[in-house]
């Protein structure tokens, strides 16, 4: 289903493939030769979405952007089934394995593999042609790639990120619960008016 969204529509290119039951929804590009697969959701929330050439996004695979992070991503990329990608940048050549998330603010640089179910966090930098193992998360910037047991470690590095006040526009010590669910409501309600472009 293509959307427009905020009166931005989707431009995709005519050598592309968007698969009937995948959303593309708001200021989204999609390259020549990309393929959009069945259930995939690529949805520009008042920021936009640059796909390059010859991408492939697999099944049910969640592709965002939002006003505070757009979302850009180089050619030649794979982005696998169930994973999540939002407000970064993805460099040429990039391979995003099965149930891996990438957030806001991370750059994966050109060559780069993020593994099955691993994770690169919020404002991270991933060199060129660097590899996250299955499950493993690369925090920081530059990255520093640790195992999910290190979770202090982790927890170092990316607690002075702020990832409430990143993501949300709340201070960690102003946010909770309430305050988030009503930002998010009040900036998803924009979706009421999402249409089918004519």
């Amino acid at each position: 289903m293509i959307l427009t969204h905020l009166g931005k529509s989707p431009r995709i290119d005519p050598s592309a493939y968007v698969a009937p039951n995948a959303v593309v929804c708001g200021d989204v590009t999609v390259g020549p030769g990309c393929r959009i697969l069945f259930g995939a959701q690529v949805i520009a929330e008042g920021g936009s979405i640059a796909i390059g050439a010859e991408c492939i996004v697999m099944e049910n695979a969640v592709l965002r952007a939002s006003a505070r992070h757009p979302l850009a991503i180089g050619s030649n990329c794979l982005v696998g089934p169930n994973a999540h990608v939002v407000g970064c940048r993805i460099e040429d050549e990039v391979f995003i394995a099965t149930g891996a998330a990438i957030f806001h603010g991370a750059q994966v640089g050109r060559g780069s593999e993020v593994r099955v179910n691993a994770v690169v966090h919020l404002k991270t930098r991933l060199a060129p042609g660097a590899t996250v193992p299955i499950g493993w998360v690369a925090v920081g910037d530059p990255a520093e790639i640790l195992p999910a047991s290190e979770h202090e470690r982790i927890w170092a590095i990316q607690k002075p990120l702020d990832f409430p006040l990143t993501v949300y526009g709340l201070a960690r010590e102003e946010a909770d619960m309430v305050k988030i669910t009503r930002r998010l409501a009040d900036a998803l309600g924009s979706h009421r008016e999402d249409r089918e472009p004519s």
